[in-house]
């Protein structure tokens, strides 16, 4: 039994290497994911129930905005709960035309791209070629204001 463990002393390099390897070693479209899409400082306030964000003043309403990296789109959950996700596409964010829109549903949205389609309650694929769910922002809502920052 202690040869054993001295034989595998010897590979213990190699093995690291190997798992260190398959730990960082994503398999999406040309090494492309949600985790690589460039990270800008997102933070700004808006009024949801303001005239200005009128799509956002009742449930399963949302809004597309500016900032992030190619945008940011708000949806909201309930009358207390809002989410918030990058427009870039996480399967090919790289593409000009991979920008996240809402389908006509109003609670799921697509890459007109990759043709892949998301939740919007999560942010989570359930069609298409990406596997990786919408890059999410923080939302926080005080019953008055919306906070959306990373």
């Amino acid at each position: 039994m202690l040869k054993n463990v001295h034989i595998l002393r010897g590979y213990h390099p190699f093995l690291f290497f190997l798992l260190s390897l398959l730990f960082f070693t994503n398999c999406s479209k040309n090494g492309q994911n949600s985790n690589n899409i460039p990270n800008v400082s997102v933070s700004f306030v808006i009024n949801p129930n303001s005239t200005e964000y009128n799509r956002l003043n009742t449930v399963n309403g949302w809004e597309m905005l500016t900032g992030g990296y190619k945008g940011v789109l708000v949806f909201r959950k309930s009358m207390d709960e809002f989410v918030a996700f990058e427009r870039a596409c996480p399967y090919d964010w790289q593409n000009s035309n991979a920008r996240i829109n809402v389908d006509t549903s109003g609670i799921t949205a697509y890459c007109p791209s990759c043709k892949s389609k998301f939740i919007l309650i999560d942010g989570t694929p359930y069609q298409g070629p990406s596997h990786y769910s919408l890059k999410q922002y923080t939302a926080s809502y005080d019953g008055s204001l919306l906070y959306i920052y990373n």
